[in-house]
């Protein structure tokens, strides 16, 4: 019995691990409206208005030029609202 319920909640974590992961990417694009260095927050207003507030990670790339950017056109690219990149949009 205690095998089947270590088995069971090896199983249970194992599957809660895989579906945090699930790997999709969501590209925003727009003026980078604010940047909070202390919170590591960014918040991208994207063409229809709506506004995405995303978090900088250690991994994040383009981060440290976050600060520059604001005002300025954008391309976040992020996961589950962690962001993988930010780089300068193309202007228009």
């Amino acid at each position: 019995m205690k095998q089947f319920l270590t088995l069971l909640a090896v199983a249970a974590l194992s599957a809660s691990t895989a579906s945090a992961a699930c790997g999709k990417k969501v590209t925003d694009e727009g003026n980078l409206k604010s940047f909070d260095a202390e919170k590591k927050t960014l918040v991208v207003e994207k063409a229809d208005g709506k506004s995405a507030t995303l978090t900088l990670t250690p991994d994040s790339k383009g981060g440290d030029t976050a600060a520059t950017l604001v005002g300025k056109k954008v391309k976040v690219v992020s996961e589950h609202g962690k962001i993988d990149s930010v780089a300068a949009g193309a202007a228009s």
